[in-house]
């Protein structure tokens, strides 16, 4: 294999890996215009990365975790629904940073990549930037998942429990944030919710419970991450879109699959 097909599947796999948890606590919580929100944000933070002369990658990530930090504290005080202050947010900041990049006189760079994604020009710089959040990500995951989980199935039981809902939904964020970040590279702004959403939604209806249902969703993520990867380079067709296509084709296999037994066993 070339260098170039390595590093896209290994960058692949790694936000298959931390999309799949995260996606699971996205479905429990009933967030995912949330990631949505976030994911259009990142368009901002380009543009602020090319006005302050810094990495894209550290505008992008800068925008989305303020946005997360925002949304997670305003999520207990405002009088606008949830819904209305997500999709304000969101589609104000994908039209400032597009009118922002317009206002940069001689500014050359690919729209396309950012908001489809161009997982084949993952460079080694990228891969690191990767594994380093893949490492943060599944390493918080790994210490408050018990917790994530109860306050995203049972909130009162959680919190009667001495669980803080506001601090998990704050670590939430944060995880979201850094995944939007680095998974933009791979499937763009426009798609990255349904890297989110699609594989976790695949896993929910064979899944026993919460655990069986991540590593389910991660094992969606990353066939669906191979599969598109093979379908771009053999039919020439871009690739962010082709994994996501990959991982609908996955979830609507799942639906017509008889499951064991008489009753519903997946996870809600």
């Amino acid at each position: 294999m070339s260098d170039f097909l390595v590093r896209a599947l290994l960058a692949g796999l790694m936000v298959a890996a931390i999309a799949g948890p995260l996606g699971c606590l996205v479905l429990w919580r009933r967030m995912a215009f949330f990631g949505d929100a976030l994911a259009h944000s990142a368009l901002l933070g380009i543009a602020l990365g090319f006005l302050l002369s810094i990495a894209p990658l550290v505008g992008v990530l800068g925008a989305v975790v303020l946005l997360a930090l925002l949304f997670a504290s305003l999520q207990e005080r405002m009088s606008l629904a949830m819904d209305t202050l997500l999709s304000l947010v969101a589609h104000s900041a994908l039209a400032i940073g597009m009118v922002v990049l317009s206002l940069m006189p001689g500014l050359r760079f690919d729209l396309n990549a950012y908001l489809f994604g161009d997982i084949l020009a993952v460079g080694p710089t990228d891969l690191w930037a990767m594994a380093a959040a893949s490492v943060l990500v599944l390493g918080s995951l790994a210490l408050l998942w018990r917790s994530l989980v109860a306050v995203s199935v049972h909130p009162e039981i959680a919190a009667a429990e001495g669980i803080s809902p506001r601090l998990s939904r704050i670590g939430f964020a944060l995880m979201l944030a850094v995944l939007v970040a680095v998974a933009m590279r791979l499937v763009g702004a426009l798609l990255i919710t349904a890297l989110l959403i699609i594989p976790a939604a695949a896993a929910r209806r064979f899944a026993t419970g919460p655990e069986m249902m991540a590593l389910g969703a991660v094992v969606v993520g990353v066939c669906a991450v191979g599969a598109g990867l093979w379908g771009s380079i053999s039919y020439d067709t871009p690739t962010g879109p082709s994994i996501v296509v990959a991982a609908l084709v996955i979830f609507l296999g799942a639906q017509i699959v008889p499951l064991i037994g008489t009753k519903r066993r997946g996870f809600d």
